[in-house]
């Protein structure tokens, strides 16, 4: 078990280690190793346990009907995934959780921390996870009402630019990526970055961008 990302990790803020160890004695968790590609969570899965990634790094994705891909997130080492879906547990899971890198999985049933007195912080730190996901779903959901690419990427930089305090941002998304996650054809998406480039707006290599635009 490696007990140093758990404690990195926000669910266990403020746990010592003893208490930590302590812990996980009480509330039956277990671990589950996945190679890249595998898909952990199915959409209509019945869940019962939050994941919390040891190693490795899930994407949370959406297919509709024609086989479009939407990503709705990432879980990387000490991040949580499927923890609202967890807390209710009769409702189907409505995404995918996929592995993008080899991952080592630690899954906690959540009902045995709704029992376990020890459990309150663990409880608390869990609601203050749950609370930022739901502001990073919001922020997705406003980067992608623009009708247009071009609005869409300004909108993701502008996060960007405001949580790292930068105009020369590092994004961790790769093209692929950011496509999904902005709802548009990659090939769309690289030739209106192209476009952005062209007119001054933007440079950038890889996910490496810099942003000149004066509205940013």
């Amino acid at each position: 078990m490696n007990y140093e990302i758990l404690l990195q990790s926000p669910l266990f803020q403020r746990y010592s280690l003893s208490e930590l160890k302590m812990l996980l004695q009480k509330i039956s968790y277990y671990t589950k190793n996945y190679s890249k590609g595998e898909v952990l969570l199915h959409t209509g899965d019945l869940v019962s346990s939050l994941g919390l990634v040891l190693s490795g790094k899930v994407q949370v994705e959406s297919i509709d009907v024609l086989g479009d891909k939407s990503i709705l997130g990432f879980s990387g080492p000490g991040d949580i995934f499927a923890e609202a879906y967890a807390c209710l547990p009769n409702q189907p899971l409505g995404v995918d959780v996929v592995c993008i890198e080899d991952s080592e999985i630690l899954y906690i049933p959540v009902h045995k921390l709704f029992s376990s007195t020890d459990a309150t912080q663990l409880v608390y730190n869990l609601l203050r996870m749950t609370a930022q996901k739901n502001v990073n779903l919001s922020r997705r959901i406003f980067h992608t009402s623009s009708k247009t690419i071009r609005g869409r990427l300004l909108s993701y930089f502008s996060e960007q630019v405001a949580v790292q305090k930068r105009k020369d941002i590092t994004i961790p998304l790769d093209r692929q990526q950011l496509a999904d996650y902005l709802g548009v054809e990659r090939t769309a998406l690289s030739k209106e970055l192209g476009k952005m480039k062209k007119e001054g707006l933007i440079d950038f290599h890889k996910n490496q961008f810099v942003i000149y635009g004066s509205n940013i």
